[in-house]
């Protein structure tokens, strides 16, 4: 039986990306979103793969959707953390909503559904979780405290939880994309655009298929000596 792959915020960008590369891989797929009805019909209708609808900031709409997830299609055993949201501001404009609406949707998701998942992960021996970064959670970035906060938090809850589940067979990785060829980077001005592209090694934007085929690799029963890593996918951009 194939196994079953929940992907946060899986149907646009680069979680849709990693929805149809898991497909494609032989996983049963279920993409989650927070709001956009008709693009989430659009994305099953295309690819086959269903979507769920629910917050992942809210535990208790998690715990439902986990529950409704497994008793149709069977109990999760790989999960990708991709949800997140920006509310971008500097620490004048920066308000505690922007940042608690940031933390708990990028950060407190992992919590949520790790925390869902991982008894059924800890008695069957088996489980993948992937937790996406970012750049700017290894780097920084101005006017993204909240954002860089969360994603940086990501690192280290990654290598924290993988210490927890090795013995029983769980890995916990993290993917820290750079920027990516997607809806969000493309709403960025020509000339500010350019001068990131200036700072790119390879000389491109990244493409969602790019961060999809890491997430296969790291999901894969084979990459079981895998764990607490960070895979930076920035083409260049950031070493360390």
């Amino acid at each position: 039986m194939a196994r079953v792959a929940l992907v946060t915020g899986g149907q646009r960008g680069i979680g849709a990306a990693i929805s149809e590369g898991l497909k494609a891989a032989g996983r049963t797929v279920v993409a989650s979103y927070a709001g956009n009805d008709a693009a989430a019909a659009a994305f099953t209708e295309r690819t086959g793969i269903p979507c769920m609808k629910f917050d992942v900031s809210d535990y208790e709409q998690c715990a439902a959707a986990v529950q409704k997830i497994e008793a149709e299609y069977g109990p999760i055993e790989i999960l990708v953390n991709n949800a997140g949201i920006t509310r971008d501001g500097t620490m004048k404009r920066l308000t505690r909503k922007m940042w608690e609406e940031v933390i708990d949707t990028n950060l407190g998701s992992c919590y949520n559904l790790c925390k869902l998942v991982w008894d059924g992960m800890t008695a069957r021996k088996f489980g993948r979780i992937v937790n996406i970064g970012s750049i700017n959670g290894q780097a920084g970035q101005y006017g993204q405290v909240n954002y860089a906060a969360a994603k940086s938090g990501i690192h280290g809850f990654t290598k924290a939880l993988a210490q927890e589940g090795a013995r029983a067979n769980i890995t916990v990785n993290a993917i820290a994309p750079g920027y990516v060829d997607t809806e969000m980077v493309r709403a960025v001005p020509p000339e500010v655009l350019e001068k990131i592209v200036a700072r790119i090694p390879v000389g491109r934007l990244g493409r969602a298929e790019d961060i999809a085929r890491g997430v296969v690799f790291l999901t894969a029963d084979e990459a079981e000596f895998i764990t607490g890593s960070t895979l930076s996918i920035n083409g260049g951009q950031h070493m360390y």
